[in-house]
């Protein structure tokens, strides 16, 4: 899995400011961004976060290129909808090898993990097969399993990402993109690290679990690793 961080609002945070003091300022723009030069990020935007003003949040964009996902994983994504996507197409796309996940859980026997390999193997054998045959990618697709791999590009807007964190960075959430979520928490941290200084699992982010009795029942363990994100 390989998740990059190909584009994102400027002065994410300075935008945000700006738009949540202009809520409640009768000063003109060019006013307010010089009374913003000395406001603490980290104190305003806690607490705008704080008082759930979050709409202002949907001024900053972060835009993600993830390869190496399986198809599985690219289904959770897509469901979060106040997103932006654009996926390599399996209509289009004729796939030379196969290239596939593999979950660590079948890994840990050689034997359930050869049988895997050689079942994935065999039906991109027979894909290839009917690509030679002339049946149109878009069909011979059908026998391609939720293991294949694939290519997508995200757009997310800070709200939307605070929400999206989370759900899937908690323990309750699939491994593959648990993985996934964690990696682009640490990479918009370094462009906007008070606007997610506090993001995570609802042990993180507000101090309560909110799994009820699916709990993990490690919070401690859990907000020692997201601090080192």
């Amino acid at each position: 899995m390989k998740v990059t961080l190909l584009n994102f609002t400027p002065n994410p945070e300075k935008t945000i400011v700006l738009a949540a003091k202009l809520c409640y300022s009768d000063s003109n723009i060019s006013q307010l961004e010089d009374k913003a030069k000395g406001v603490s990020y980290e104190k305003f935007l806690g607490k705008i976060i704080k008082m759930g003003h979050l709409s202002v949040l949907e001024h900053a964009s972060f835009t993600f290129g993830i390869e190496g996902i399986s198809r599985a994983t690219s289904h959770q994504l897509v469901r979060h909808r106040l997103a932006s996507y654009s996926q390599q197409s399996q209509r289009y796309v004729k796939f030379k090898e196969p290239e596939f996940v593999i979950p660590s859980s079948i890994k840990k026997d050689a034997k359930n993990e050869k049988r895997f390999s050689d079942t994935i193997e065999s039906l991109y054998s027979f894909y290839k097969e009917m690509l030679d045959a002339g049946i149109p990618a878009e069909d011979a697709r059908y026998i391609l399993p939720n293991a294949a791999t694939t290519k997508i590009i995200a757009t997310m807007n800070a709200r939307e990402l605070l929400h999206f964190f989370g759900l899937r960075t908690c323990e309750r959430a699939q491994w593959e993109i648990r993985d996934m979520a964690k990696r682009m928490l640490s990479l918009v941290k370094k462009e906007a690290p008070f606007i997610f200084s506090a993001a995570g699992p609802g042990c993180v982010s507000t101090g309560k679990c909110t799994e009820g009795e699916m709990t993990c029942g490690r919070p401690d363990e859990i907000r020692k690793e997201f601090k080192k994100i």
